[in-house]
This record gives structure tokens, sequence and C-alpha cells, in this order.
């Protein structure tokens, strides 16, 4: 670990052009639950991260899969998480591809944000 401490992704804000649209990706498309905890509006839950929508006019900063952190979720097996986002309309941005072992694809959200996934290799 550096001498920052850094230990995982807590939060991850996103500059969405419709909240609405973009609320019912998140929490239909993808079926991630609601953030109950921290009583925020229009955040989601991924393990112990929180995936927060801001409306442009609240944020003015536009979604653009260029100027955007790039945000990767670990996953159990990217492939089978592939084709579960296919089989819900998805967009996938970048197939899964192997690097250096590691699988890793990225897929669209419903204002064009790029999310990347990966799941760790199996060791033999």
């Amino acid at each position: 670990m550096s001498d920052l401490n850094f230990v995982r992704v807590k939060g991850i804000a996103l500059a969405v052009a419709d909240l609405e649209r973009a609320n019912r990706f998140y929490g239909e498309t993808l079926a991630l639950p609601p953030d109950t905890i921290h009583h925020m509006e229009s955040a989601y839950l991924i393990g112990d991260a929180i995936v927060m929508l801001k409306s442009q006019a609240e944020w003015y900063a536009s979604p653009s899969d260029q100027l955007n952190p790039r945000i990767t979720v670990e996953t159990q097996d990217a492939f089978a998480t592939e084709a579960a986002l296919k089989e819900r309309g998805v967009t996938i941005s970048d197939p899964v591809t192997l690097y250096d072992g590691t699988p890793v694809g990225a897929f669209l959200d419903s204002e064009g944000n790029k999310i990347w996934f990966c799941s760790t290799p199996k060791r033999e």
C-alpha cells in the first residue's frame, strides 16, 4: 500500500444528461441496489462503492468517454458479465479482451459514459 493509504473506490460521481433515463439504466437495466445508507437521491451501490448520478445542470459537466475518469468494476467472470449485459440490451463498447491474462471489457451507460469491467484470471 502507498503512503497515501488508498484502500478502494468509495464513490463515483457521473455527469448525466437525462437523470430519469440514467436512474432507469442503473436501477433497472443493471439492477443495482439504491444507496439507502447515505440518503442520496440517484445513488446506487456496487459492493461498498457508491455510484452518484449528477445532472449536467447540477454539475456543469457533460458525459464523455474521453474526459470522464476511467471507472473499472471487478466482476467474478468478465465474459459472463459481457453476455449478461448484451442480453439486457447494453452497448458493449469494448468486448472482453485479455490484457496480460486479465479479461477486461467496457460498456456504455445510458448517457454514453464508458464503464470498464474486469475479472481476476483463474490460476491453475
